[in-house]
């Protein structure tokens, strides 16, 4: 394949020139000797590092109603992602090797690149530690009890103790249930209009803060899932100083949206962190561009309509994102001023890759041809959904910019 006059930005390289891609047999080559090529014309367009979600919800074991690994991977494709790691809170958890080993066999048969964490407790219960060298053998390419903070802070110390030494992330939801009434909603204004007493900030920070100091005591790879208070930015912040090994994520709905939302989209602006204030968004936007937030990350994670009509306290928390996250990055965060290209694929791309160590999130000659390509001057009608779900307050929007193409080891899997 080549990929001729196209705006090649590599945060890797720091790279941002018009150029020519050359691609054989997956892997990015420095010019092609072959005739036969298939040709792109990128002509105003922009090629970046396909992107990577390291936090999306698949639903695979045990509630495929809602999501499956094939509709995921192609909801993941439509929206330029060419890898993502899938949470382990199915039906069974992922804590057992057996499990990992059904889930990733599922999982080769799709077009992009698809790993998964394991949990880290035996049921998701909190207490009981897993086999965690067992789950990594199986191929496990990390852990989270995601969806069930781990409140016993003598279960998580063990935990990062044993982790740490296998040199792979974990990744945890960071909610204290004591300080939440209702969950999925801001503790304020927002939850007094539903007749509610919400979720209070000091949920997130309380944790926030436990966790860095066992990460730094314990020195577990540790990433700070969907934040979403300025209090837990400037805990990330000052941390980052000193252990190296702290990672935070921010996901599309909380740099986009305020608990203002939830008056206007009910159940569809529900979601664990809850959206906050506006303050707490800027905040976002800030960590973000001064690298205290590394990766964009979407939480995808999928709904049924008969789940999200209940009324909103007992409906389920969560939005489907991988289709919208890098046209919300590129609206919300690019447009504004906020972050420049090299910085968005370095947030969608190469830190996550680099969290996990995967063979990706550049476009450095020899490296895996995972690419994206996108078009600035077109816009995107998103109407349909090609996730299984379609439990998203911003279905039926339009945004400007369109994503053209998705390859993944070469291969187009995406095209507009």
């Amino acid at each position: 394949m080549k990929i001729n006059n196209i705006r090649v930005i590599d945060p890797a390289s720091g790279r941002d020139e018009i150029s020519d891609i050359y691609i054989e047999e997956g892997l990015i080559v420095s010019k092609s000797t072959r005739s036969d090529d298939i040709v792109i014309d990128g002509t105003g367009m922009i090629a970046g590092p396909g992107l990577v979600d390291v936090h999306v919800h698949f639903r695979d074991p045990g509630q495929t109603e809602k999501e499956c690994i094939h509709t995921g991977a192609m909801a993941a494709a439509a929206g330029g992602f060419t890898s993502v790691v899938m949470m382990a809170n199915t039906v069974p958890p992922i804590d057992d090797p057996a499990v990992v080993r059904q889930v990733l066999e599922r999982a080769e048969k799709e077009k992009i690149h698809i790993y998964t964490c394991a949990t880290v407790t035996k049921e998701m219960k909190g207490t009981s530690l897993c086999d965690y060298n067992a789950l990594i053998d199986a191929g496990a390419v990390g852990f989270t009890d995601d969806g069930k903070p781990i409140v016993d802070e003598t279960v998580l110390t063990e935990a990062f103790r044993k982790i740490s030494k296998l040199h792979v992330p974990v990744s945890l939801h960071e909610e204290d249930p004591k300080y939440i009434a209702e969950n999925g909603v801001n503790s304020g204004e927002a939850a007094k209009a539903l007749g509610l007493t919400g979720a209070d900030r000091n949920a997130e920070i309380s944790m926030i803060r436990r966790d860095l100091k066992i990460a730094e005591a314990t020195g577990v790879i540790l990433n700070i899932q969907h934040i979403s208070t300025a209090e837990g930015v400037d805990l990330v912040r000052d941390a980052k100083k000193t252990c190296k090994n702290i990672h935070a994520e921010a996901t599309p709905h909380h740099f986009t949206l305020t608990d203002s939302a939830v008056e206007k989209y009910n159940t569809l602006a529900k979601m664990n962190p809850p959206l906050r204030s506006e303050e707490d968004r800027e905040a976002i936007w800030e960590g973000l561009c001064d690298g205290t937030i590394d990766m964009i990350a979407t939480d995808h994670a999928p709904h049924t309509i008969e789940e999200k009509s209940r009324d909103f306290a007992s409906a389920p928390s969560g939005i489907t994102g991988l289709e919208t996250s890098f046209l919300l990055a590129y609206n919300v965060l690019y447009k504004k001023g906020i972050i420049d290209y090299l910085k968005l694929f370095e947030l969608m791309s190469l830190n996550p890759a680099r969290l996990y160590g995967l063979s990706t999130g550049t476009l450095s000659e020899g490296s895996a041809a995972d690419i994206v390509i996108f078009c600035p001057d077109e816009k995107t009608c998103y109407d349909t959904s090609l996730s299984r779900s379609c439990n998203t307050p911003f279905l039926g929007m339009t945004f400007e910019g369109k994503i053209k193409y998705t390859i993944a080891g070469g291969r187009i899997v995406r095209s507009d």
